[in-house]
């Protein structure tokens, strides 16, 4: 049974996924939130496929959906970190092939016992505090 601890496990590992997949298929992408930029300036869509990723930015964010189906939804700090919120993690939960439904309970004490991989950056907003850690 996949726990909520996993589900955030997942989420990280896939956000960073999503990230090496647009990198290599994007050289002047260094870092996920580089997307935002490319957009803005015209060099690419709001939305389409990158590598092995679709991807439709919007807002401070991105939502990239994997070939499974799993939905990695994240916001940009402005200076660029990647940050989410349980809201997030919960829909990524849903999004997977095998669906996950934790309470924001459930989430939270999660997160909670990922840190220090995982920092609190204001109230209910996480990122991976260690760059490209893996828990």
């Amino acid at each position: 049974m996949t726990t909520a601890r996993d589900l955030v496990i997942g989420y990280v590992e896939s956000l960073n996924a999503a990230g090496e997949a647009m990198r290599a298929a994007l050289p002047p992408l260094e870092r996920p939130a580089d997307v935002l930029r490319l957009v803005r300036s015209h060099r690419i869509s709001r939305s389409g496929v990158i590598g092995t990723y679709s991807y439709s930015v919007h807002g401070a964010g991105c939502l990239f959906i994997s070939q499974n189906g799993s939905e990695i939804d994240v916001d940009f700090a402005a200076d660029g970190a990647e940050i989410f919120d349980l809201w997030r993690l919960r829909r990524y939960g849903q999004s997977l092939p095998e669906p996950i439904d934790p309470t924001e309970q459930d989430l939270r004490s999660a997160v909670e016992s990922l840190k220090p991989l995982l920092a609190e950056v204001r109230p209910g907003w996480f990122h991976v505090a260690e760059a490209r850690a893996s828990a």
